[in-house]
């Protein structure tokens, strides 16, 4: 029969509905909690969930928002409420709920919506954009979320101003994030037909980079621009450069005067770095929900070793990084040995040796940097340290001593 995952703080009401689905066969597991949830719906992927809305740590319509954001709605889930509204109702159905019970839950009511819910056809394909929604546990990104919804509220024009390790797309696909409908103008480079729009009505209209934009592309820009209003469009424009350096590439002045009205400054990955396990820890999460890796899940030293690391790419380059983890690493759980491999921390310029020095003492400091290197590449691993610097290891011992970086033998696994 299915595996069930019953979400609700209250013991009693769980162990009712287990005793009750356990009878009809099922498989059922208990969560008290949304942190409860999250987990054994990973784990697990359970075939439906019963997800109770008021509880203490997250409501429930909070985390099946955060599951649609995140891609992780692939399963049908009824709420459950003892006190609901139908403006919840409607909002949870809207959201990705298939039903909705109210407390007390007769039996035939529940088995009934059981039984829906397990005869609905698995729906194929990959899964919603990322947005900022999936981290509802990040102040900043939260924060972040409701300055774009606000400004999407009342303005259809919208200009990010691009920085180091921006998260452009992550904001853009937040400032209308209940649809899916979504055309990059930066990839089409003849010119845009009406009927594009209107399959996209409703949605979004992005640019990632607006001094990249052709001829041809600008005026596909000014098109779109003048029919947002009739085809229900936003439209979120990024750009490293200021009004002045678009008008001196030869831009129209009045284009550019509607897509700088209004702007906002989105935050790097090195602004919210305490939040980079989280990202990393979703991206991750939805890559393997769109099967474009295998199942993987990152350790906690993994996830500290990638809030280290220095992201001047942001969003997209974290992403990749996250992927190329999950499919170059032969174990389940990645570790930061793995991230090491994979992402090992930049070598130290040459010119951060002074010159000024005596040529044994600017030497030395080189072959520390040389050796400091290569001990946080390979994890403090002697064989491979030897190997990879064409030492003997009894040589390389008395190397690292000599500059001050020896290293126990306890850390060599040859």
């Amino acid at each position: 029969m299915a595996n069930i995952l019953i979400v609700d703080d209250e013991a009693g009401i769980r162990e009712l509905l287990s005793e009750i689905l356990g009878d009809e066969g099922h498989d059922v597991v208990l969560a008290e909690n949304a942190a409860a949830a999250r987990a054994h719906r990973n784990a697990k992927r359970p075939d439906l969930v019963l997800l109770d809305i008021w509880m203490p740590d997250t409501d429930g319509i909070t985390l099946l928002k955060e599951w649609s954001a995140s891609g992780q709605l692939t399963m049908p889930v009824v709420m459950m409420s003892g006190h609901g509204t139908i403006d919840t109702a409607v909002e949870a159905t809207r959201i990705g709920a298939i039903d909705y019970l109210e407390k007390p839950i007769a039996l035939q009511k529940l088995l009934s919506a059981v039984k829906r819910g397990l005869q609905r056809p698995v729906t194929a394909g990959a899964p919603s954009a990322l947005t900022l929604a999936a981290f509802p546990r990040s102040a900043p990104l939260s924060d972040l979320k409701r300055r774009l919804q606000q400004i999407g509220a009342k303005s259809r024009i919208l200009l990010l101003r691009a920085g180091p390790g921006n998260l452009i797309d992550l904001a853009a696909r937040s400032v209308k994030p209940d649809s899916a409908e979504w055309l990059d103008l930066s990839v089409i480079t003849t010119a845009l037909d009406v009927k594009q729009l209107q399959a996209t009505q409703g949605g979004t209209i992005f640019v990632s980079e607006l001094a990249r934009l052709g001829r041809t592309q600008q005026k596909n820009l000014a098109f779109t621009v003048e029919r947002l209003e009739r085809f229900n469009l936003h439209l979120v424009v990024a750009s490293e450069f200021g009004a002045d350096a678009l008008l001196a590439d030869g831009w129209d002045e009045s284009l550019v005067q509607r897509l700088f009205e209004v702007s906002l400054a989105p935050p790097g990955l090195a602004d919210v770095q305490d939040d980079v396990p989280e990202i990393a820890a979703q991206l991750l999460l939805h890559l393997v929900e769109a099967n474009e890796v295998p199942r993987r899940r990152l350790s906690t030293a993994a996830l500290n070793q990638l809030r280290t690391q220095s992201w001047p790419g942001g969003f997209a380059e974290l992403r990749a990084a996250v992927k190329s983890l999950a499919m170059g690493t032969l174990e389940e759980e990645i570790s930061a040995a793995d991230v090491r491999r994979v992402l090992p921390p930049p070598v130290e310029s040459v010119h951060s040796v002074s010159f000024d020095q005596p040529l044994r003492e600017a030497r030395e400091a080189f072959e520390r940097l040389y050796f400091e290197h290569y001990l946080r590449l390979e994890g403090n691993n002697m064989t491979r340290i030897a190997e990879k610097c064409g030492l003997e290891r009894t040589h390389l011992y008395r190397k690292l001593k000599q500059l001050g970086l020896q290293v126990g033998r306890k850390n060599d696994d040859a």
